[in-house]
């Protein structure tokens, strides 16, 4: 029988999460009819770390499902995940790439006590459209499946260190709440996670095949690119978008979507707000000044959208900047 091997990684890791608090897992609640989980995740960094307390006759009896991604680690005891028609039996330190789209959930075993840390991100945390198409790699883990042969680093594995180390840093970002670049921290450690996955996980061939696609569709969508990193305060349609890559506007929107994860007006959101942290942070020029520069009508319309995005108003992120400085 397997065993689960404590590195001095993990037994740091352990230390992080006892400073922290972990919530019985009761959400059967969010759910909708279908057993969709809508977790709502920051619009600037959307990530998240749940810390859940799982018992024997205290888990959510409903199976879910998500578009998020999501890794799952144990942290005391033995687990077992239902995805779809597979049980997947973990040992503390185990760390579970999702099968998302899949209903899952905990399996109430005799027993059952443990702590578990769940990472939750959308894809744009590290592929964004004007990336590098290398950058997708990151996402492969995900994506590369073999049905039945679910995605597990094993505790014991040689990879373990590392990963155990990352989450470690996640962890202490993450809930470092004085932190106000706590999310560049979270970025930079969810990326050496999925690094260490990747090569945990990795298909030489799908990866060349899957990265060539990329790498097409970033050529023929270069035009876009080049035109909202230019002129970001500007509008730019669907229709007007698609005739600078030769589609029409239907096929434009599906390959779009595929490359970017987002929408093009999203996107143009996305880059505007990139300006609008930098602005408010590198200059002294007025938020009303920001908003005209960024393409706004008015300061209510930015305060809103930035708002929306970070979850601070630009006058709170520049005052939670000065302080810091």
């Amino acid at each position: 029988m397997r065993s689960s091997r404590k590195s001095a990684a993990f037994q740091k890791l352990l230390a992080i999460a006892g400073r922290l608090k972990f919530q019985p897992h009761r959400i059967a609640h969010l759910l909708d009819e279908k057993g969709r989980h809508e977790l709502k995740l920051p619009g600037g960094f959307p990530f998240a770390i749940s810390l859940f307390q799982f018992r024997e006759g205290a888990t959510t009896q409903r199976p879910t499902w998500h578009e998020r991604l999501e890794l799952l680690m144990p942290l005391d005891g033995p687990l077992s995940e239902r995805m779809g028609g597979l049980v997947v039996d973990l040992l503390p330190g185990d760390v579970l790439v999702v099968d998302h789209l899949k209903p899952h959930q905990v399996v109430d075993t005799p027993g059952l006590r443990t702590r578990v840390v769940v990472i939750s991100f959308l894809p744009e945390c590290v592929f964004t459209p004007g990336s590098p198409p290398t950058d997708y790699a990151f996402l492969i883990p995900f994506h590369r499946k073999v049905e039945g042969r679910p995605h597990v680093l094993p505790a014991n594995s040689s990879q373990a260190e590392a990963v155990h180390q990352a989450i470690g840093q996640l962890l202490s970002c993450h809930f470092d709440k004085h932190n106000f670049h706590r999310e560049a921290g979270c970025k930079a450690w969810l990326l050496v996670l999925l690094n260490v996955l990747i090569h945990e996980f990795r298909d030489s061939a799908l990866d060349r095949v899957e990265l060539l696609r990329r790498q097409e569709q970033a050529a023929c969508l270069k035009p876009v690119f080049d035109h909202v990193r230019e002129n970001y305060a500007g509008r730019i349609s669907l229709c007007a978008a698609a005739a600078m890559c030769g589609m029409g506007a239907a096929k434009f929107g599906r390959v779009f979507k595929d490359a970017a994860g987002m929408t093009i007006g999203s996107y143009l959101n996305h880059v505007r707000m990139s300006h609008a942290v930098e602005l408010l942070e590198e200059t002294r020029e007025s938020i009303a000044e920001i908003a005209f520069k960024l393409g706004f009508s008015d300061q209510s319309h930015f305060d809103r959208r930035f708002r929306r995005t970070f979850g601070r108003t630009p006058s709170q992120h520049r005052a939670g900047r000065m302080a810091r400085s």
